[in-house]
């Protein structure tokens, strides 16, 4: 009886350690994250060309010549929202909306129809397009196959994922990777030209790497940037933005 009773504690006790083991890796796993730099929170803050919001979502609205055209955008895994403030102010100063959504644990594939809930906040808004970077593009490119309200998509060093296909969707596709880039799969990207539409559009930007299509510091095992955090942003911008004006 007493050898039955021992077995059980042991049990019981490497049961305990490992559910200890789960939460405390699950702990570390939720605070370790990128987080915005200086040249992100800078762009957090209003001025006279754009409002920003940051709640459950981080919010970008010209404050003139606003257009019915939202952007929503997916982070990379990992990444704080605010990390992408440069690039959404950026083309806000346009007069585009622009959405970030907080995600759970700074993941977009725990979350990926988020953008349903922004789309029903804006009712104001006729026109969307999605976007990602990194893992956040391949969510987005999910979304975007299963939702006709969507216009176009975005995908910063991203691609759709094996099961996406949007080779017949009528969505404009602007893909943009860059150069120095050692995270993103280049060979995936090109690859997944096949479940794209045939006009759609390919920048590579050079120089940059895959972090700098935000600005969160360096990532793991990213290569080195020729061109400034900032320069990259600009680009980025300025492709998105010319996308959007040939959706009004």
């Amino acid at each position: 009886m007493k050898q039955k009773r021992t077995w059980k504690f042991k049990l019981f006790v490497g049961l305990a350690i490992f559910l200890l083991m789960i939460v405390v890796g699950f702990f570390i796993f939720a605070s370790t994250y990128y987080t915005a730099q200086s040249y992100a929170e800078e762009n957090v803050q209003s001025d006279s060309d754009v409002a920003v919001e940051n709640g459950k979502e981080l919010v970008f609205e010209p404050t003139s010549n606003k257009k019915n055209i939202g952007f929503i955008f997916y982070q990379g895994a990992k990444v704080e929202a605010e990390a992408y403030a440069p690039m959404a102010k950026e083309i806000a100063k346009q007069g585009y909306t622009v959405i970030i959504p907080h995600l759970p644990l700074k993941m977009a594939i725990l979350s990926p129809d988020r953008a349903d809930k922004v789309i029903r906040n804006y009712p104001g808004i006729d026109t969307w397009i999605i976007g990602g970077h990194s893992l956040g593009g391949v969510t987005a490119s999910d979304y975007a196959s299963r939702h006709e309200k969507i216009s176009a998509l975005v995908l910063l060093a991203s691609y759709p994922g094996s099961h996406t296909d949007l080779s017949e969707a009528s969505v404009d596709i602007l893909s943009i990777s860059a150069s120095q880039d050692e995270v993103a799969d280049a060979e995936a990207i090109q690859a997944a030209k096949s479940s794209m539409p045939s006009d759609a559009k390919f920048i590579e930007i050079e120089g940059g790497n895959h972090a700098g299509f935000g600005d969160y510091g360096e990532q793991k095992g990213d290569g080195k940037a020729t061109i400034s955090n900032e320069e990259q942003i600009m680009q980025t911008s300025a492709a998105i933005v010319e996308l959007l004006e040939g959706l009004e």
